[in-house]
């Protein structure tokens, strides 16, 4: 009998402390330049794939655990990353600050060009924009196309390695491709994907950079149209089927081997 009580005691005070555990997060975001409360914000929890917006106030609340991350998108702000801690969880809302884009650029340092008069000196100073345009016949696609040369690099590995690329990355992306399944099922974050064509939510929950995402949706068969045209929830959509046929080729594969 003095077990069952001290059983039932425990059970109680565990449920106690489980039902004053905070489950979600408060907030109100800013802008750092005019310290204006920012409405319409966009605010998606990357670990458990939910979003929310700001309200009239500048103020959201969205179902967080401690070391969620939050990530923050706001039309010409600087979008941001916030750990959920503890203490933030246990002592209420906290106070948000975004970054204007024009005032991020500021920060990046432009040399002035200094002009001689002579052409042909000039014209060397002038600095060349290492975009690139790859095309190889017999292949559907009609390009690639990067900034850098790691872009250039990966895009010329998926050129000449055309029937792994899909293999290669979702097989090491299960966990992130998971993630993009479970937008689906969010109205907030379905609406927010509807009315961008930025692919950077994409691009944060998948880890990888613009050239690469577009690249998975080019190998899974859509037009070079359809990536440049369709906003990120038809992309999303395109992804999450593709990654359905992978997964039942890839069991295909295992039985066969």
């Amino acid at each position: 009998m003095r077990h069952l009580l001290i059983l039932t005691a425990f059970l109680f005070i565990s449920s106690l402390s489980v039902a004053q555990t905070p489950s979600s997060v408060k907030g109100v975001v800013y802008s750092t330049s005019t310290n204006e409360i920012l409405e319409s914000v966009n605010i998606v929890n990357l670990n458990q794939v939910i979003g929310t917006t700001t309200n009239n106030k500048g103020e959201f609340e969205i179902k967080s655990i401690a070391n969620d991350t939050l990530h923050f998108s706001f039309l010409g702000y600087k979008s941001i990353k916030v750990k959920v801690t503890n203490d933030w969880l246990k002592f209420g809302e906290t106070k948000i600050e975004m970054t204007e884009l024009a005032l991020a650029l500021e920060e990046v340092v432009v040399n002035q060009l200094r002009l001689t008069g002579f052409l042909e000196v000039d014209i060397k100073q002038v600095p060349v924009r290492t975009n690139y345009r790859y095309s190889i016949s017999g292949l559907s696609t009609t390009g690639y196309e990067g900034g850098t040369t790691g872009a250039i690099n990966k895009a010329l590995g998926a050129i000449f390695n055309p029937a792994d690329f899909l293999y290669n990355m979702f097989g090491k992306k299960g966990n992130q491709l998971r993630k993009l399944k479970q937008m689906k099922q969010d109205d907030e974050i379905r609406n927010l994907l509807a009315a961008r064509f930025d692919r950077e939510m994409l691009m944060v929950l998948l880890e990888v950079d613009r050239l690469d995402l577009d690249e998975i949706v080019s190998q899974c068969n859509y037009s070079r149209d359809f990536i440049q045209t369709a906003n990120d929830l038809q992309i999303l959509d395109a992804i999450n089927e593709c990654y359905e046929e992978y997964k039942v080729l890839s069991r295909s594969k295992k039985r066969s081997n």
